[in-house]
């Protein structure tokens, strides 16, 4: 039986992953543990976790406790995450931080202490769930685009130094999917209207990424569209400027 931990465990996304897992115990990491609770009780394998996730010393103290009762973590995916979207003039130093806190820097404190567990068994796969912004910046997303372009850059390291260790890992870089996500990062909806052509649907994205745990895979990149427009983005950056000042820029 795999053990699969997963932060942000409340949201859209994680909610649809958990629906593909029926047979793999399942620790949940979320703000609220009767939230959790109340999501997941269906589930026949699971238990729950309040943390802060910005609290490097109490999610520490939450993975000792974790390893202590488990000793393995077969999976972890990093999944919490936020965005606003608005001029990069506008944003606070205490707005910069927080971002980077959740976005950033909890990812990486769960992939060193959980990675670091994993390559000394010689087994693992690590699995952050990161953003198409972490790949093609567009107006107003100045803080959300820099703190996921931060996460693919560690994966990527941390994939090398992990590649002879018997540890995966995979960057998830799905466009906008369609949670409660856009409540806080677009809360007039305009944005979100606006993209609805490249709209994402959780359940879609949940069983694609399901399907690559535990297999050795760089990234998957969705949809098709912002994938290819990616590839673009990085052959031909000058026009890929222009457009993402115009066709791209929705927000």
């Amino acid at each position: 039986m795999r053990k699969i931990l997963i932060t942000g465990a409340s949201g859209g996304l994680a909610q649809a992953m958990v629906t593909y897992l029926p047979d793999d115990y399942l620790i949940l990491i979320g703000r609220d543990a009767q939230y959790l609770k109340e999501l997941y009780d269906y589930h026949p394998q699971v238990e729950y976790h309040q943390l802060d996730i910005k609290d490097d010393l109490a999610v520490m103290e939450c993975l000792d406790k974790i390893y202590q009762k488990h000793k393995k973590i077969d999976i972890l995916v990093n999944n919490a995450g936020y965005a606003v979207y608005k001029d990069f003039e506008t944003f606070t130093t205490r707005e910069a931080r927080e971002m980077f806190e959740v976005n950033t820097f909890a990812t990486m404190t769960f992939c060193q202490q959980v990675g670091g567990r994993m390559k000394k068994v010689g087994s693992g796969h690590i699995v952050n769930i990161v953003s198409m912004s972490g790949h093609i910046a567009s107006a107003k997303s100045s803080l959300y685009s820099a703190s996921k372009f931060a996460c693919i850059g560690y994966s990527n390291v941390l994939r090398l130094e992990l590649a002879d260790k018997g540890v995966y890992v995979t960057t998830v870089n799905p466009g906008p999917i369609a949670t409660k996500f856009f409540d806080q990062a677009d809360p007039d909806g305009s944005y979100l209207k606006s993209v609805e052509r490249f709209l994402l649907q959780p359940d879609k994205v949940a069983r694609k990424i399901v399907a690559i745990f535990g297999r050795k895979k760089r990234e998957l990149n969705l949809p098709w569209s912002l994938k290819a427009a990616h590839k673009f983005y990085s052959l031909f950056p000058a026009i890929a400027d222009v457009l993402a000042r115009g066709v791209f820029n929705y927000k």
